[in-house]
Parts: C-alpha cells; sequence; structure tokens
C-alpha cells in the first residue's frame, strides 16, 4: 500500500496528468462531487473555503463520481461548464472516477483503506436516511454517497473523513482546515 497521497497521480478534468507530489507542503481536501445531487450545492461552501484558505496553502480537489444514483452522468467538459457556471468553480476538478466498488480508482482504494470511518457532526443521521431509501454499504469504508471529504496534511497524510451531509463551513471541518494549515 502507498505510503502517503504523493504516491498516486491522477487527471485533471481537461486530461492533463497531476502527480499528488506537486502539491507537497500544501492541506489538501479531496471531494467526490456530482453535479445532479442534492448535496450539490456544497460546491458553493468548497469554493469559499478555497478561496478562504487558498492564500495559506488549502488545495481542494474536486472528483466527479457516479456511483451513487447516476447522479454525475455528464462528460467532463460538461461537468467542467456546470461547475464554472453554476458555482464559479477554481479549484481543481479531475476526470470522472470510481471511487466505491469495482473499477475504484486506486486513489480511493488508498483512502479508504487509511482512514475507514466518516466522521459526522451528526451522527449517522444521514447513512440512517440513505437507508430509508435503500441505499446502504457493501463494506464499512465505502464511501457513502456524494460529497465525501477526506482531509490531507502537509505530511501528504490522510487526518481526517467526513460524511457528505457535513457542508464544508462545518465547525468541525473548518477547524480542522484551520489546524492543519497551522502546522
Amino acid at each position: 500500500m502507498a505510503k502517503n497521497i504523493y504516491d498516486f497521480s491522477v487527471k485533471q478534468i481537461d486530461g492533463k496528468k497531476i502527480n499528488f507530489s506537486d502539491y507537497k507542503g500544501k492541506v489538501l481536501l479531496l471531494v467526490n462531487v456530482a453535479s445532479q445531487c442534492g448535496l450539490t450545492p456544497q460546491y458553493e461552501g468548497l469554493e469559499k473555503m478555497y478561496s478562504l484558505y487558498q492564500g495559506k496553502g488549502l488545495e481542494v480537489l474536486g472528483f466527479p463520481a457516479n456511483e451513487f444514483g447516476a447522479q454525475e452522468p455528464g462528460t467532463n467538459s460538461e461537468i467542467l461548464d456546470f461547475c464554472v457556471s453554476k458555482f464559479g468553480v477554481k479549484f481543481s476538478m479531475f476526470e470522472k472516477i470510481v471511487v466505491k466498488g469495482p473499477g475504484q480508482h486506486p486513489l480511493y482504494t488508498y483512502l479508504t483503506e487509511t482512514k475507514p470511518e466518516a466522521q459526522s457532526s451528526q451522527g449517522n443521521v444521514f447513512e440512517e436516511k440513505l437507508k430509508n431509501y435503500g441505499v446502504t454499504r457493501e463494506k464499512k469504508n465505502d464511501i457513502l454517497w456524494n460529497f465525501e471529504k477526506f482531509l490531507i496534511n502537509r505530511n501528504g497524510e490522510v487526518i481526517a473523513r467526513y460524511a457528505p451531509d457535513m457542508t464544508p463551513d462545518d465547525p468541525m471541518i473548518k477547524n480542522a482546515i484551520e489546524t492543519a494549515l497551522a502546522q
């Protein structure tokens, strides 16, 4: 298994390959995103967080995924156009990947194995709500839904995982980002 996130490379939404080692010394917030989800308005909060902390070393990285209710059906260019035109997204967006199940991208295998459980300021309310719709996890460490977040410190280590229904401005997330940026 990889030692840290710097062992991975991904393609930006425009197809350009990026090595995570390019982010050494930065604090990263990785989020699996979707354009047609009830949580999609989180793009606005992610962009605000990025604007607020980018100068201090935060990078927000969006990873479109279509595993949850087929809520990200578009092409990479359609996704990017939506994010920019609807939410003014300036943070980095990457090509659509698989974040759960067969074909899971190695990056998300690493993230979910390194940090198998998401924190939530509301307990498991969101997961219980999804169960009412017949949505359950196959494995305990599976990504639950769109907009699950992983926080990576300046050393490339996964330090936190947050539930999808936690908005980017949730005090738990904001405090953890500020703490990581101060280190």
